[in-house]
């Protein structure tokens, strides 16, 4: 009797609803892995009752109505959407597996770069490029940006980022007025309010033709957030959104909304910022976004060469002891926090070897 029941499936011995409500309770895809690796009626029991797609909306709920399978691994043959069908099923499966993932466990900062301001007062010493210091002083001189002035406080300003992937949960936007301290009575140049788009450029955009994408409509915004009043005080300031946004295009504009200080000595109203900061999960170095322009939908492609190629450099940097400089120390570091050795392990076992792709949607 003992060897009988050492040989139970505990799956079949449970039950699927019981088994289910089990297995939706892991909090790593590395546990789902381990469970479709153990035998192939584990591996069809996971993909048939989509556990991969669940646990992946348990933990990023923000992308329920953002993630629908289009095709993987480029297939052209149509494939019957009806319920049960296995092609399908294994769709949904690859395609959120690969966002389970792919994305960061834990709240980052998600600016890469600074496109273009919609004005410069003084460039490029009070560029936007300036906003990406946190401190509001560096080398002994002011760091900020500034627009140009204008008589007329209703005008509004905006400042374009790029985002450190083309598909991140952006939860919270943190903006610093600039508190001009060199000038006499300590003028904060902050905007009345403030507002979010999120979205993509209609075209590939490059930043030496960025001025384009201030005029006309070359932006496709898929989010707007409400508006949120600036406080007149010299601090960061925190705007969670109502709710995370997934971000699929990796542009953000933010809209600085009224003009509150007037510069003495011209009698024209400015806004000046001195910190940008957007925070979320963008996804890890070994994926890479393709986005199919217009149609919004976006290819997400699993790279495991640059896993490998990053602790590569990572090793050698540790071991080139001849000339040690900081930059080589903090590259180093940075490579090694990077990096996500489970991310291998889930899609070895999920996927099989080599490269992947799966594709997303927007709409």
């Amino acid at each position: 009797m003992s060897e009988v029941k050492n040989k139970l499936d505990f799956i079949q011995w449970l039950g699927p609803d019981m088994s289910i409500k089990i297995l939706t309770h892991l909090d790593d895809p590395c546990d789902l892995a381990h469970v479709a690796s153990v035998s192939s009626s584990w591996h069809q029991f996971v993909i048939e009752n989509g556990l991969c797609k669940k646990l992946c909306l348990k933990m990023f709920p923000e992308i329920s109505g953002a993630a629908h399978i289009i095709e993987v691994e480029n297939m052209i043959e149509p494939v019957s959407n009806l319920p049960g069908n296995w092609e399908c099923l294994k769709r949904n499966h690859k395609v959120y597996a690969f966002l389970a993932a792919g994305f960061t466990p834990s709240m980052v900062s998600c600016i890469s770069e600074a496109v273009i301001a919609s004005s410069t007062d003084n460039y490029p010493e009070e560029s936007i490029l300036n906003t990406l210091e946190p401190r509001d002083r560096t080398d002994f001189r002011a760091s900020y940006w500034s627009s140009k002035g204008e008589s007329d406080p209703s005008v509004p300003e905006t400042l374009v980022y790029r985002l450190n992937s083309k598909l991140c949960l952006v939860t919270e936007i943190h903006i610093q007025p600039f508190e001009a301290y060199f000038q006499q009575g300590l003028p904060l140049y902050s905007s009345k309010s403030v507002r979010f788009r999120m979205g993509r450029p209609r075209y590939p955009m490059e930043l030496e033709s960025a001025i384009d994408y201030l005029v006309g409509d070359q932006f496709i915004w898929t989010y707007t957030s409400p508006e949120f009043p600036m406080f007149q005080e010299n601090r960061l300031q925190k705007f969670k959104l109502p709710e995370p946004v997934l971000c699929i295009g990796g542009v953000i504009l933010v809209e600085l909304l009224g003009r509150v200080q007037k510069q003495e000595m011209d009698e024209l109203f400015y806004i000046c910022i001195s910190h940008v900061q957007v925070v979320g999960r963008t996804l890890s170095p070994t994926f890479d976004v393709k986005l199919h322009h217009p149609s919004g939908k976006c290819t997400l492609n699993y790279c495991p060469q640059i896993d490998s190629c990053m602790s590569s450099t990572s090793s050698s940097s540790r071991g080139d002891s001849s000339n040690p400089s900081r930059l080589r120390a903090l590259t180093s570091n940075i490579m090694q926090r990077g990096v996500r050795r489970w991310e291998q392990i889930i899609l070895g076992a999920l996927l099989g070897s080599g490269n992947g792709n799966a594709v997303v949607d927007d709409q």
